[in-house]
This record gives structure tokens, sequence and C-alpha cells, in this order.
């Protein structure tokens, strides 16, 4: 057991290290424990301590108390609740504190107890878990029964924890989460977002600077949000924390509650717009700094690629095709890892060279074949349990590919330096691994040129007005969803000149070619970039 002599003195993260160092790294991230830096800690146990009435308090993911210790250290007489299901680090926290008579601890859900009870203060690190990685039906219908509303399926939990004790707030009770930010961003925050408007508690949404990861073993962006079930309901801040020196800003914020006049990145709360990314809140938009922007749905429609369900048992290479005697006609070429694609074009050399290094660059494609080797093959699938897959389960048959023929352009899903746009030369298909750009004709871009979009979506410009759109990660990881680039705007190349689109068709020619040849001369690039800046910059 970790022993722990006076809990108002435990104001570090010793007692978690300890921890770390005995639990395996399984265990933890099985019960999503990611835990919150002290410093952090007491900053949103400093939130709940400006409640003058503060005597309840609610830790719904209690882990070894962090927050408990934190509020125990400023504060005795407070009377504290806590609920964890781990077994292992329950057990941790009971002894943690088996002297703190104030602190009730229970092994149970939180998501499916405690509801008729209410708190003067709540505060929490919920676990991170996605919606395939806990029993999300459940839990919504229990949320949903409860609050009497609709939610997305694809919510995460650490939402339905915030929405539950949102829920569980006393008049003038206050509540500080420490949650992944992505929900600003993501469709399935939507719902999220729009219940904290009409709920009326959102005070201060403080955003960490997406290169540094507030928890350490997480890949994952973090935001506090601090709520107050009180009348001071019209301003909501935003505060983006680069470095740890900006806490300061926050801790002032909390010192002079509810002092806030409006401007900067104060928004009165019927400005907010629980539809749109709320990065714009928070960050400079990109987009603003250029005129005669268009959705990039107008030119083009953004797809995921082939979803096979099972990739390890659809894909091929040459040699596994000779192994199981697969003829090259039921396979279709396709690319199917992205690292395969090294650069912004992809040849039908670059593709012969893949099959040639016996990559993985077929998949399966056996609708109507009663060639008996495939199926053979179809007969194995079924004995691996293939067929009873998510995906493949739903199909009929089983092994149908999705419908998705070869895009002119590739994008990739992640990313770390922007958005990657490949040139699909070789005309094949491609995995999830990337999306598929496909050109539509329209009013806006009668006759696309591919060559000239293309070019457009290899400069900076181009890379700079999608990122308003982005999700981001740990470590400066960015992605992309489909109705992210779909949403996004880009510039109206429609207004392009013949002249100065001939120019710009004639760069990108002469960057391909050194592309190709694997000298790629990016100061084509620039130019082509700088003739978009000069045309379409607000300046």
């Amino acid at each position: 057991m970790i022993e722990v002599k006076d809990i108002s003195q435990a104001t570090d993260n010793q007692v978690e290290k300890r921890y770390s160092k005995k639990i395996s790294l399984e265990h933890r991230k099985k019960f999503a424990q990611f835990f919150t830096p002290y410093e952090l800690a007491s900053l949103m146990a400093d939130w709940l301590l400006g409640n003058p009435n503060l005597i309840t308090v609610l830790e719904p993911a209690f882990g070894l108390g962090v927050f408990s210790r934190a509020l125990l250290s400023k504060r005795s007489d407070l009377s504290i609740k806590g609920f964890d299901i781990d077994e292992k680090i329950f057990a941790e926290a009971k002894e943690i504190f088996n002297d703190s008579s104030n602190v009730d601890l229970h092994l149970e859900d939180y998501m499916f107890n405690d509801w008729n009870n209410k708190y003067d203060g709540i505060i929490c690190n919920p676990p991170y878990f996605k919606f395939h990685d806990y029993d999300n039906k459940t839990i919504l219908n229990e949320i949903e029964n409860r609050l009497k509303i609709k939610l997305n399926g694809f919510t995460n939990l650490y939402t339905l924890f915030l929405l539950k004790s949102i829920y569980q707030l006393k008049s003038n009770g206050r509540l500080a989460y420490i949650i992944p930010s992505e929900f600003l961003n993501s469709d399935y925050g939507k719902l999220v977002k729009s219940a904290l408007i009409k709920n009326k508690v959102l005070r201060h949404i403080v955003v960490f600077d997406f290169e540094e990861n507030v928890f350490d073993d997480a890949l994952t962006t973090a935001c506090i949000l601090l709520c107050s079930n009180d009348k001071n309901n019209q301003a909501v801040k935003f505060s983006n924390i680069k470095t740890i020196d900006d806490l300061e800003l926050v801790k002032t914020y909390i010192s002079e509650y509810p002092i806030n006049s409006l401007g900067g990145s104060t928004f009165n709360v019927s400005e907010l717009e629980s539809e749109v990314k709320w990065r714009k809140y928070y960050q400079e938009q990109n987009g603003i700094r250029y005129k005669n922007l268009i959705p990039f749905s107008s030119v083009a429609k953004v797809v995921r690629g082939i979803a096979t369900g099972a990739n390890e048992y659809f894909t091929f290479s040459k040699s596994k095709a000779n192994q199981y005697g697969i003829d090259e006609k039921y396979l279709l070429p396709c690319i199917c890892k992205a690292v395969d694609v090294k650069d912004n074009f992809f040849t039908k050399d670059n593709y012969n060279s893949l099959i040639k290094n016996d990559r993985q660059t077929f998949l399966l494609n056996a609708i109507g074949s009663k060639d008996e080797n495939v199926l053979k093959y179809i007969e194995f699938g079924e004995k691996s349990g293939i067929d009873k897959k998510y995906l493949t389960a739903c199909r009929t048959p089983w092994y149908t590919l999705e419908n998705r023929p070869p895009s002119p352009i590739w994008v990739s899903v992640f990313n770390r330096s922007g958005l990657k746009f490949i040139r699909n030369e070789a005309n094949i298909s491609n995995l999830t691994t990337f999306h598929c750009v496909y050109p539509v004709q329209n009013s806006l871009f009668d006759n696309v040129n591919v060559d000239v979009l293309f070019a457009y979506l290899l400069t900076d410009v181009a890379r700079e007005i999608f990122e308003d759109n982005r999700r981001e990660y740990g470590n400066g990881l960015q992605k992309f969803e489909p109705n992210d680039l779909n949403k996004a705007m880009m510039l109206d190349l429609t207004l392009l000149d013949k002249k100065t689109e001939n120019k710009i068709l004639e760069l990108y020619k002469k960057y391909r070619e050194t592309a190709i040849n694997k000298l790629p001369d990016d100061s084509f690039l620039l130019e082509i970039n700088d003739i978009f800046k000069n045309k379409y910059c607000q300046c």
C-alpha cells in the first residue's frame, strides 16, 4: 500500500508516481487512469473554494484523490464523497484517506449512482473512454432518461460525466473539470456545448497549448472547465495557455470572479454557437486574412477511404496472393499503408515498386467469383470468424468491398506537419489511411482543372485555411475527418484569370517534374503560394 502520513501535506504527485511504478501501464490504461498534475488540481480546488458556502464536495472519478488532497490542504472542514470502479486504486485510496473521516469513498460506478444528491462543489478528471471503449448504449440511456436530452452515439464517456455533474450542482455550486478538449471541435461535442449554453453554468474554458501534454502518458489535449450555478451567467471567458506561467491569468480570474469585463476572449453567452468549432473563440482564425473564400465542398467532396473491417484478411501482397493461389483479377489495386506513400505524387512506377517489394498492395475483390481458390479463401475467412466482425457482419455477402472508385487526390488523416495531399496518378484505391478527394462540377467551379486544384492544395495558404477546421491531439498531432475538410473554406479559384491559371499550371508542372525525380524544388510552390497571397490576401 502507498503510505501517506498527512493528507494535508501531500501537495505533489508523489502518490501518483509511486502508484504508476507499482501498477502496470496496461491496467492504468484499462481504467483510463491519467493523473492530474498537482498544480492544476490546486488551481481547480481554488475555484471550488471561491464558493463561500462550500461544504459538500463530490469527486466522481476519485483515483488517488489528488483533488481532495488539494482541497483538504487548504480547508479541513469539507465533506467529500468519491467514486471509483477500479478495486486496485480504490484500495490504495482507502488506505491513503484512512484517517480522514470526512472523506466517504464508494467502489461504485458514478454514472449509475448518486443521482439524487446535490453538491456545493464538484471536481473531476473523468475517465477518457471513446464510445467503443465502454458500454455506451446503457450509459447513454441512463443519461438521456435522467436528463431528458438526446445525445450522439459517438459521445465520449468524459462528457457524460460532465453532464451528470452539472445536473448535481446546488444553487451557487461550483464545478471544475479537466477533460480532453476535442469535444470543443468535434461533431459529438455539439450537443454537449448546447447543454453548457442552455444550463448557463459555463464561466471559463482554459485550453492548454496543443504542443504540451497536460497528462504525461495520455496522447490528448486538455482543457479545464470552470462552471458556477450562480446568477453571473452572461459571460464566458476563453484562455489559451501556452506556458505554465500563463496559469497566473487563470488564478487572477478565479480570485477576482465574478469581476470580468466583456472584450478580448470573453463572450456573451448569447454569442456562443454550439454548431461551430469553438476554436474560433480562443485561437485566431487563419481564414480571416483572405478574401473570396468558398466552402471546399463546393469544389470537391471528401470521403474516407475503404474500411474493410479486417485488413489482415482482405489485404494482399504478391507473395500472399501466390500462397493462396488468388488470381490478380480477383484483387483490387490499393494503397494500404500511409508509410508506402512518401511524396506528393504517387505514380504507377511507385505502385509497381511496392508490388516488387512485396508490400500489401491489393484487396480481395471476390464478389461473383467461382474460382476454387477464392472460394477456399472465403471459407477460411468464415472459419476464422472474419464474417462475424463488426463491419463485415453488416454486409451481404460479408466479403463485399465498399464502393470507392479511385480518387484523383488523397489527403492524410493524421499529421504533425500540416495536411498532406497526394496526387493519385496511379489511379488506384486506398484504405482509410487516406481520405478520398473527388472534384465536383457545379456552378461555382465549372470544368474544374484538377491540376490547378492540386497546385492550390500544395500551398501554405491552403493549409493555413484548412487548419481552422482541424482537430488536435497531444504533441502537435492533427486530425481531419472528411467533414472537417468538406466544411472548411478555400480560395475561390474561379476568380483566377486564364493568364494566372496558366502561370500556376506552368509552375506546378515544373514542381511535379522535380518531385518525380526525387529532387523537389519548393521554390516553385513558393511562387504559386505568392500568386494566391497577392490575389486573395486581405492586406
